[in-house]
């Protein structure tokens, strides 16, 4: 990586791809603010969007080598589903969802 946008010098994707397998393996979401703690930030509104663009990138790696998607494991405390970022920047299209971003139904999704 460049290291030349906002989403390369918060965190190496390859560093917020190890938590995410971690979580995945121990079969838990893991919430923004937990995410960011794990990096070294305290939780801010610009460092969760920062975030977003990280994982952005790790989901596109993860597709180019044929992996499943990882992003979806970073949840909201408030209900431990995705952030918006994740349902507008094609997670749940990809899975044939255009329904609500809150819910069962997403819930079900997730």
């Amino acid at each position: 990586m460049s290291g030349s946008t906002a989403a390369d010098r918060l965190a190496d994707p390859g560093e917020v791809r190890a938590h995410l397998i971690a979580a995945a393996r121990a079969e838990t979401a893991i919430s923004y603010s937990e995410l960011l703690g794990q990096l070294g930030y305290a939780f801010s509104r610009p460092k969760m969007r920062a975030l977003c663009a990280v994982l952005g990138t790790v989901d596109a790696e993860a597709g180019a080598r044929g992996e499943p998607e990882l992003a979806v494991l970073v949840v909201r405390a408030s209900d431990g589903l995705p952030g918006q970022g994740w349902w507008v920047a094609g997670g749940a299209e990809q899975q044939g969802h255009t329904g609500r971003w809150d819910g069962p139904e997403a819930r079900l999704l997730v």
